[in-house]
């Protein structure tokens, strides 16, 4: 009798062990890509896109995939306005094409990203890859987190969002990022009374842009050129500042349109 009781206990411990382990195994399993980026708690705008793009099955799927996931804060520096378009049912086919442009096929590592010097995406068109200063960029967006290897593929996190469509080297967006830092500069100046010097950053600005093979469309070179006749007419430092601000603010409308079109 002692014997069997034993031989109940021992098999109960098995048995449990056993459940323990399965239990254990199952939560070291690795999440595919979606659930992976859920719960990282830092793409909420990324798997929202992914929704609304209809692609959730996709990068569900078996893969291997490697995807450049753009964080929240990426999304966040984009022109206002153009992710929550992005998001409307009738831009789905571009949000795809975005989406797509992140994702390359096959499972790349930070190893192998390093020895390449561009990539196919599955969306058609090519991205860029370079290490510079020890950083790696894919076209103008840095690489902040390599090796997130999920069930399906790896993720590796970039800072800035890929834009199909677009110069491989990002003309377009680096244009607009110097018109918002020249702003961002310009209007402390202009408000604590220093109209000169405000003026002064708008007109480097715009002179800088003008002077760059960016790509810009016609009607924001002719918004700027306009703008730069405009101020020099002015008799004030106000005015002449107010003019180029209008340029500028005109330029940078032109490029954000030229960017959702080219989408």
């Amino acid at each position: 009798m002692k014997n069997f009781s034993y031989k109940l206990i021992v098999l109960a411990m098995l048995l449990l062990t056993a459940g323990l382990f399965a239990d254990s195994h199952k939560h070291k399993q690795k999440a595919d890509i979606v659930d992976t980026a859920v719960q990282a708690g830092s793409f909420n705008t990324l798997v929202a896109a992914v929704k609304a793009a209809g692609l959730v099955e996709t990068l569900k799927g078996n893969g291997p995939l490697t995807v450049f996931a753009p964080t929240d804060e990426a999304f966040a520096k984009l022109p206002d306005g153009v992710v929550a378009d992005l998001l409307k049912p009738e831009n789905r086919e571009k949000l795809v094409a975005i989406l797509t442009y992140h994702v390359v096929a096959g499972k790349v590592t930070a190893d192998e990203v390093v020895n390449l010097d561009r990539a196919n995406t599955v969306e058609g068109s090519a991205i860029k890859i370079r290490l510079d200063d020890g950083n790696v960029f894919v076209n103008n967006s840095r690489v902040v987190k390599t090796d997130i290897f999920t069930s399906n593929g790896v993720i590796h996190v970039i800072d800035e969002v890929l834009l199909p469509g677009m110069d491989i080297e990002g003309d377009a967006s680096a244009a607009m990022d110097l018109i918002e830092t020249a702003i961002k500069r310009g209007v402390p100046l202009y408000n604590n009374g220093q109209p000169a010097a405000c003026a002064a950053i708008y007109e480097i600005t715009t002179q800088a842009l003008l002077g760059l093979d960016a790509n810009l469309p016609r009607s924001a070179e002719k918004s700027l050129r306009k703008a730069l006749r405009n101020s020099r007419h002015s008799d004030s430092n106000a005015d002449r500042a107010w003019a180029l601000r209008h340029g500028l603010d005109e330029a940078y409308a032109s490029m954000k349109q030229m960017m959702m079109s080219s989408l």
